[in-house]
């Protein structure tokens, strides 16, 4: 079906003036009916790839040579109006991020239908049908409903499930799907695996399949090729790649997702496996990072022999549902409804549970960034319910928020230095703006940059770059409590490994208690010390990591044990 042969991809940097290799000459094939899977981490070339072979890189300072066959017509040859029939007709793609794929303004079905008559001689009437048709192929909820309903009004897997209805539209034989579970919970990045497969198979469609984490390609692909700073390292069947993986990076892309069957110190990261520890299997770093159970019990121990540093008590956040824009309101969501916990000096609390189910508004309850419907705050033997907002703005020092996106949370205009700054000028902290530096430039060397980033925007840095300086903005301030929103979802897992062991790092240094929410119960398991799992605004069970994970009580709990993917 598609035969790529010495591809390589240049990109022209006007700066420097020199040429760029994004992809050095790699080559693979997809046969029919078959999936394969590219795995590698930000900056391997895999969507680089992707986009050539749509025939989708067209800026004008890039310089791709090599062969791209499809169904033995090279696409490298054919002409802008000739390549449209295949685009979209015979060839579609799934992109990483829906929301930004789809057009704000329009409503989900005007967008399918226009693919639609574009490719095919469809009426509005026939198109409009044949969307619904799709919408319900795809599993959405009242497709009807949905084709009158904009972007912004869905959720992230029932936008992605309209993406993949608009790939699927003129019934191609290959689909490119690039990144398109990522930071997606993992029950609804499970389903979407599943509903890929059986369109696959209903269709007998091949595909590529493009992700930074092998434990979702396992679940998906017939084939993998991992690719690494342009190239493809290695390549095989899914079990050849899991279960004897040649080339050092491999090991290292299987070894530094967290797996509930351990429980280490520190994961593994990439690093560990290339260059003079290439040598070192799996298996030693595993069991060398490894808890020994008196080490966990004594842990517990002297946690919980101290009175807690945050308690909730019967805390409800609720939202009226209005009609209109002045309507008032006739019905309420209950966000979090009747919770109580108490958070321990040094102790990571994980909350973990799907989109939706009241995490992240537990979260900013606690801050008052929303205020609480019912309950009370005890933050450090003070009730923080009734704090007016001079006061609230002093505890707010004690209790800091690292965001789940570190580029949306950072004004792109100004620099890195000056956003750490800033919080200890406007709390006051030190005496002039030079000592205030100087505390700028130990933190960054805490969370692993260099002095010479204080003058760099954060534009100019990688995503596990900014999720490091959004962890020394939450820092500077000297908080007893950081609550971790989601802080490691849309990272590769090699990056997401780094975060973790610096989250943890940094807790055994200056003795800091988390509340780390996340959709992964993987994640959450590796890092907690105490784990609570959420759904529909209540605590569903509680307890310690190791209880939970072997032995859950709802079948809540159990789904999303199940939904782990792959490397269980």
């Amino acid at each position: 079906m598609l035969n790529i042969i010495d591809l390589d991809i240049k990109f022209y940097d006007q700066e420097s003036r020199f040429w760029n290799t994004a992809v050095n000459k790699i080559s693979f094939s997809v046969n029919k009916g078959t999936v394969l899977g590219i795995v590698g981490e930000s900056g391997s070339g895999k969507s680089v790839t992707s986009l050539a072979i749509m025939r989708l890189l067209q800026s004008g300072n890039e310089k791709i040579e090599g062969t791209i066959r499809f169904d033995n017509i090279d696409l490298q040859g054919l002409s802008d109006e000739q390549i449209r029939h295949y685009r979209g007709n015979r060839m579609a793609m799934i992109f990483q991020e829906p929301m930004t794929s789809l057009n704000p303004v329009f409503t989900c079905g005007d967008q399918v239908r226009e693919a639609i008559m574009l490719h095919q001689k469809f009426s509005a009437k026939e198109a409009k049908a044949k969307t619904i048709a799709l919408f319900e192929e795809v599993l959405l909820p009242g497709p009807a409903t949905i084709f009158d309903t904009y972007p912004h009004q869905l959720s992230g897997g029932q936008k992605q499930r309209v993406m993949i209805a608009m790939a699927l539209s003129c019934n191609p034989e290959l689909l490119i799907a690039d990144e398109p579970t990522t930071a997606l919970d993992v029950t609804v990045q499970q389903n979407i695996l599943q509903l890929l497969l059986k369109i696959k198979k209903e269709r007998k469609m091949s595909m590529i399949f493009i992700s930074h984490d092998l434990g979702v390609i396992s679940e998906i692909a017939d084939e993998i090729a991992v690719m690494y700073k342009g190239e493809i390292v290695e390549q095989g069947t899914v079990q050849h790649i899991l279960n004897t993986p040649s080339h050092p990076y491999t090991k290292g892309l299987l070894a530094c997702r967290p797996n509930p069957a351990y429980r280490l110190k520190k994961l593994p990261v990439v690093a560990d496996f290339l260059g003079a520890n290439q040598s070192k299997p799996v298996s030693y770093l595993l069991n060398e990072n490894s808890y020994t159970q008196q080490e966990i019990d004594s842990r517990k121990n002297q946690l919980y022999a101290q009175k807690p540093i945050l308690k909730l008590q019967h805390i409800s956040t609720w939202f009226p549902v209005r009609n209109g824009l002045f309507g008032t309101s006739n019905s309420t969501i209950k966000a979090v409804n009747d919770v109580s916990l108490h958070v321990f000096p040094g102790e990571t609390l994980g909350l973990v549970g799907e989109s939706g189910c009241g995490k992240t508004t537990l979260g900013r309850t606690v801050l008052r960034l929303i205020e609480p419907t019912h309950g009370e705050i005890i933050f450090d033997g003070n009730n923080i319910t009734t704090l007016k907002p001079e006061e609230l703005r002093k505890l707010r020092r004690e209790i800091q928020l690292i965001f789940q996106d570190p580029f949306s949370a950072l004004n792109p205009r100004i620099s890195i230095g000056n956003t750490l700054m800033e919080p200890l000028q406007v709390h006051q902290l030190f005496n002039t703006d030079q000592q205030r530096k100087t505390h700028i430039l130990e933190l960054l060397e805490m969370v692993g940059l260099n002095p010479d980033h204080f003058n760099r925007y954060p534009h100019e840095f990688s995503g596990g770059q900014r999720q490091r300086i959004v962890i020394a903005r939450a820092l500077a301030l000297q908080p007893k409590l950081i609550i971790c929103d989601e802080s490691v979802s849309a990272l590769d897992v090699s990056v997401q490994a780094q975060v973790l062991n610096l989250l943890r790092d940094l807790q055994k240094e200056l003795g800091l208690t988390y509340i780390f929410i996340s959709h992964d119960l993987a994640v959450v398991k590796h890092l907690s010390d105490r784990m609570i799992i959420m759904n529909q605004g209540k605590i569903e069970e509680e307890g310690f990591p190791e209880n939970i994970y072997n032995a859950p009580k709802s079948d809540y709990t159990k789904r999303l044990i199940d939904a782990i993917p792959g490397l269980k």
